[in-house]
């Protein structure tokens, strides 16, 4: 990870208390002078020594966390129609964790900290290019014509609503959407899905947020992606996770950027999935190991307190 000579550094990381590697002598440091958390006698410091304007957390497991919300952002990943919409077969767990990942939104870009999306978006480049095996876990029927980049129809929905499937019970008109090719950057089924479209294109229009496409079920897979780049160049440290589905693409993205140096934080009840039970208790068990598990009731309060004191 790279950071810049900016950052602030806390007097407990001074030359004078490294050894001659670079690391502190202090057992409660653990780190470098540039990249490191601090032990605390209850929960763990995450600002690197830059506590200006610093957001401490109630997480109730081995917390709380104190971080610098100029180096943290939320991460969403995969809340797209392919995944959730109910004509397509979407994943009602998903659907049903939008409201609460709305207000996650909301409070972390109050709070000043960025909102990242992301998404399946696929070029032509990206379909030569793809594994087999990803092409088989994306057919439809068995064969490969039906996995990526594949023509997926039409659908029918309310004018009013167009996250949902048309039915007679729906009074008003109703329009055919072209659903596209399979995850195609552009296409409507990559779209995210109902409120989440207008809350991510708003928020890019805003600065708050920003929208990046990837091409694998991790969005910092590899040497490097578009997000990981952005997050470099801004010297981000720590991360908040949501989407779906919990156990395949955020986890991915999650185990992928705790590999990278990352701080990761799993914000459980803004994920879902509908795999067996075992899969959510092997990522809940394990994000606690890497990282962190918190709920949003554990930290909106206190981010939403931090946003009234900018």
């Amino acid at each position: 990870m790279k950071f810049t000579t900016a950052f602030s550094l806390s007097l407990s990381l001074a030359p004078a208390v490294l050894s001659q590697t670079g690391v502190s002598n202090d057992r409660m440091v653990f780190g470098n002078v540039l990249n490191s958390w601090t032990k605390l006698s209850s929960g763990w410091d995450l600002t690197r020594g830059n506590k200006t304007n610093a957001i401490t957390l109630p997480i109730p497991k081995n917390g709380p966390i104190m971080i610098q919300p100029n180096k943290t952002a939320l991460v969403i990943i995969d809340m797209q129609n392919f995944f959730l919409h109910e004509s397509l077969g979407g994943n009602p767990l998903g659907r049903d964790v939008v409201p609460t990942t709305v207000n996650m939104i909301h409070a972390f870009r109050n709070a000043g900290m960025p909102v990242l999306w992301t998404n399946w978006g696929l070029t032509e480049n990206d379909l030569i290019n793809m594994p087999p095996a990803l092409i088989n876990g994306f057919t439809t029927d068995g064969t490969s014509v039906t996995s990526f980049g594949s023509d997926m129809g039409s659908i029918v929905v309310p004018k009013s609503d167009p996250s949902i499937p048309m039915t007679d019970k729906i009074q008003g008109g109703n329009q055919t959407i072209a659903v596209g090719r399979k995850l195609m950057r552009g296409s409507w089924n990559a779209q995210p899905w109902g409120a989440l479209l207008n809350e991510q294109l708003q928020g890019v229009a805003n600065g708050t947020d920003l929208y990046f496409n990837k091409n694998r079920l991790s969005g910092m897979w590899g040497p490097g992606t578009p997000m990981q780049t952005w997050l470099e160049d801004n010297s981000m440290t720590t991360l908040f996770f949501g989407g779906v589905n919990i156990d395949q693409c955020v986890w991915g993205t999650l185990v992928d950027s705790y590999y990278k140096g990352y701080d990761v934080i799993l914000v459980d009840d803004i994920a879902a999935t509908t795999s067996p039970i075992g899969a959510t208790q092997m990522v809940d068990f394990n994000a606690q190991v890497f990282g962190w598990r918190a709920n949003s009731t554990d930290i909106l309060d206190a981010v939403k307190k931090a946003a009234r004191r900018r």
